[in-house]
């Protein structure tokens, strides 16, 4: 139940016309990239047919007028185009599309939303910080270790960063389960508003870095004094896991890969120090040695950075020996959910 290996740039998926169940499709539209997958299901969840993703940088300047800009709404509404005809195609039988921090501050996206169905037929629906939490978790839990206890899970994403907190657990045949969710936290920024407010044509100041790493702790310095995370960390009853573009991308950079290779990327762990060293390497690329890295791409060359520094301040505050590597999430989410037929929180 894995999907298609993808690239930095664009993704288009691969086709699979063999047998199964009637087709499903998860469709996230985020601050910075529009992703679909297609899947059958089948007993033991569902079978990947088809994944697409495009960098659609729906967020472009929200964070400066609380608006979407006229670029960002034709590339948001192109790439829903491709999403609607590939389902078409596969002749999807029940689909989720949602829409995450974007569609939650832009005051226009109602209008947006509107237009959206009229070309595509595709019915947005934006869902809460706790929902956009709860599908992430449900999709990437099967790569938790089910002998530790707690975990933090952290998706961080092109409008808002999210982490859950959790207990974990094996189930009769020994695989993880989440036995609890015990809290979760919602942070109002992203890659995507962070490298406008501090990147300057994808350069980034150690200054700036430093600025993102300060704000982030404090953001979750409530978060951190309510559960004494770093306590149970010391005890050895913690494990992390990333299912984050900048978590795959830090991972695939650390591994030396000539090319972003999804199977090899998700359920990696990488050591923290590790994680944290490469941080500080892009860091100190420059943005066109960014863009021509292999597993960066010009697209993200400006995202990424940021995306470090938010990572490094978790490192920081908690410093897990290791971290897991999740390419999987939101959508595999809503495909468990659509493939056990369970109703949205919409409805």
């Amino acid at each position: 139940m894995h999907p298609a290996t993808r690239t930095a740039e664009d993704a288009p998926g691969r086709h699979d016309a063999g047998p199964g169940g009637e087709a499903i499709a998860a469709l996230d539209l985020g601050t910075n990239n529009c992703r679909l997958l297609i899947a059958r299901a089948a007993p033991d969840g569902f079978r990947v047919v088809e994944a697409f993703s495009r960098i659609v940088r729906l967020g472009e300047g929200l964070a400066r007028n609380g608006r979407l800009s006229p670029r960002a709404v034709d590339r948001g509404l192109a790439a829903l185009g491709i999403c609607a005809d590939r389902m078409r195609r596969l002749a999807v039988a029940r689909s989720r599309a949602v829409a995450t921090e974007a569609g939650r501050r832009a005051a226009d996206f109602p209008a947006f939303r509107d237009a959206a169905h009229a070309r595509t037929g595709i019915d947005l629906e934006v869902i809460s910080p706790e929902e956009e939490a709860r599908l992430a978790l449900a999709g990437c839990a099967a790569l938790l270790d089910p002998l530790v206890p707690c975990a933090v899970v952290f998706d961080i994403g092109g409008g808002s960063i999210e982490f859950v907190w959790l207990r974990v657990a094996p189930d009769g045949a020994g695989r993880p389960r989440v036995a609890e969710v015990i809290d979760s936290i919602s942070l109002p920024f992203g890659v995507v508003s962070l490298a406008e407010r501090f990147g300057s044509r994808g350069r980034f100041a150690a200054s700036d870095y430093e600025a993102i790493i300060a704000d982030t702790t404090a953001q979750l310095a409530a978060f951190e004094r309510r559960h004494g995370i770093r306590a149970r960390i010391a005890a050895g009853e913690v494990q992390m896991l990333g299912s984050s573009g900048t978590m795959t991308t830090v991972a695939g950079v650390a591994m030396g890969l000539r090319r972003y290779d999804r199977a090899r990327v998700d359920g990696a762990v990488v050591e923290t120090a590790e994680a944290v060293a490469v941080s500080r390497r892009l860091l100190a690329l420059g943005g066109r040695a960014r863009a021509a890295h292999p597993c960066i791409g010009r697209r993200r060359a400006d995202l990424v950075v940021p995306g470090c520094a938010v990572l490094e301040a978790v490192c920081r505050l908690w410093p897990v020996p290791a971290l897991g590597v999740a390419d999987r999430g939101l959508r595999e989410g809503i495909l468990l959910d659509l493939a056990v037929g369970r109703p949205s929180a919409a409805g």
